[in-house]
Order: structure tokens, then sequence, then C-alpha cells
């Protein structure tokens, strides 16, 4: 496998996406695991890129098994207790015209989540979220490669939302940015969550949030390894940055994503996109260049 990282860095390149949101996903309890994530990535994925008016599109897989320190305790901040999540979906948009064109057709989209997913909370990002260094080479990844990818949820308080996204993106994302451990560094500062407006409004899922989650804040993370991770959460930049973080955070709760795939990017469909993503991942993997032809993937 190629070396999916570069010496630049490519975080200029997540500027496009103006107007975003982050959704928390849970698969339904009567769904295994391998069938709920074949769905997701095959069925619904490549329906979901099809909706006008999306300019971006990533699924992130969360693995329930995984090592025990993936974040650290800080100042005795302590994972929110029950909280358990199989996924994320980050979705973007050009401008607000592109939202609301993809707004109205959705009703294709929610209509087949109720065949996988128990819960579903789309917590809007207004203003875009940050990508503050990116030192990955593709722009779509569509794979489980070896790196260790984790994100962070962090648990506001309700009336605080200021001075908590002001720590998270004055003091901890952009000192935890400048080590050379951090491979990518992407933060989402959504607004508190409303239940009186569920969404997305899905028919037989479940889109109430309890008290501890209307004020979330996330933390896309990628390491090398789990080594040069355990590594970072020892140093003194780790301690520099999350230095005062009880002040602001009720709860920090780390997911070990176990896959990445990439479905639509500057409104463009990936081959994850237009083939489904395990079937561009084999076109990849045998380099059947005949596939990406223009004249095939017209057909598709």
């Amino acid at each position: 496998m190629d070396n999916p990282l570069t010496a630049l860095d490519s975080s200029s390149r997540d500027r496009t996406i103006a107007i975003n949101s982050y959704t928390t996903v849970l698969r339904h309890p009567k769904v295994p695991y391998a069938l709920f994530a074949d769905y997701w990535r095959d069925v619904h994925g490549p329906l979901c890129s099809r909706i006008p008016g999306l300019g971006w599109y990533v699924q992130y897989h969360f693995a329930r098994e995984h090592d025990a320190h993936l974040w650290p305790q800080v100042e005795g901040i302590a994972p929110l207790p029950g909280y358990v999540l199989d996924g994320a979906v980050e979705i973007g948009f050009g401008g607000a015209a592109d939202q609301q064109r993809f707004k109205a057709a959705s009703s294709l989209l929610f209509t087949d989540e109720q065949n996988v997913f128990e819960e579903t909370l789309c917590y809007d990002l207004p203003q875009g979220s940050t990508t503050y260094v990116d030192y990955l080479a593709d722009p779509c990844p569509n794979d489980t490669y070896p790196l260790d990818r984790v994100h962070v949820h962090f648990h506001g308080e309700a009336g605080e939302s200021d001075a908590f996204h002001a720590f998270l993106s004055e003091q901890l994302a952009p000192t935890i940015a400048g080590d050379p451990a951090i491979i990518k560094l992407r933060l989402h500062l959504p607004s508190p969550y409303d239940n009186a407006h569920p969404n997305p409004p899905a028919p037989g899922v479940k889109h109430e949030a309890p008290a501890a989650r209307l004020h979330l804040a996330m933390l896309e993370l990628v390491f090398e390894s789990a080594l040069a991770r355990r590594q970072f959460f020892n140093s003194a930049t780790f301690r520099q940055a999350t230095r005062g973080l009880a002040k602001h955070a009720r709860y920090v709760t780390p997911f070990s994503v176990s896959g990445v795939f990439t479905y639509v990017r500057n409104g463009e469909l990936t081959l994850a996109g237009r083939r489904g993503s395990r079937s561009a991942q084999l076109i990849y993997q045998l380099g059947a260049i005949n596939q990406i032809a223009p004249e095939v993937l017209e057909l598709f």
C-alpha cells in the first residue's frame, strides 16, 4: 500500500465546506454489526451521495472494541456513562442554497435510516468546522488503512457554549495541532442540539438527546499508530493543551475509528459514491483502470 502521508499540510482544502453537520449514529440492536456496516457503506452511502446539493459526505465507522487508552483521564473528567456509538457522519455544503436543495430532497434518504439505525442525532454547524492540520495525501479516504484515528466528544454545560468553544478553539486545538505526532486535527463546534426540533426527521428512528449530549464538541485526531498516540498523551504539549479543561467540559468520551469512507468531495461523486465503498476498494486493489474510464463512469 502507498504511504498515505505527505509532507504538505493540506488543511486549506476543507475551506470549501462553508456549512456542515456532524451526525452521531447508533445501529439498531436487532441488526448484526457486519450487516449494519455493509448496508451503511454500500446501500445507504451511495443513496445519500446522490441527493442534490450535497458537497461533502464522509462516513466514520466506530469500533466497539479497542485499546483502553484512546484518551487519558484529564483532571478527573471521565467518559459519559453509557455513551455508545457505532459511527458518525459529516455532511457539508458549499453554501446555504445547496443545503436547502439537499433538505428539500432528503426524505428519500431519511426513510432509509430505519433499516439499520436505532438513533441518529444531527448537530448543525452553520459556520462550518475547522481543520487545523491535515498531512494526509488522499483527500477522499475510502479505507481501513492502519492509521490511528480517534473522535473525541467533549460534553459542555448549558449556557456555557461561548467559553466552552473558545477554550477548545483557542487553546486545546491549536496547541495540539502544533505537535509533530498529529497527522490530522479537525474541530467541530456545533450549535446545541434542540430536542424541540428533532434532526434529522427520519421516521422510526430516535432523535432525542439526553441533557449531557445537548452541548457537544467533536475533535477528529489522526496519529500514525496507537504507540504515537500514547506517547503524545504523555507529552508536555498535551498537558499544556488540556490544562483547565475541567472548567469547560463535564465529560470527555473518545471513539476509535475503524474506517473512513468518502462519497462526495467538492460537490463531485467519488468512486465510492458512484459504485459503493467496497466496489471502489476492489477497483483500486486490482488496478482495474477500465472501471474508471469516462465512458464506464457515465454508466453509473
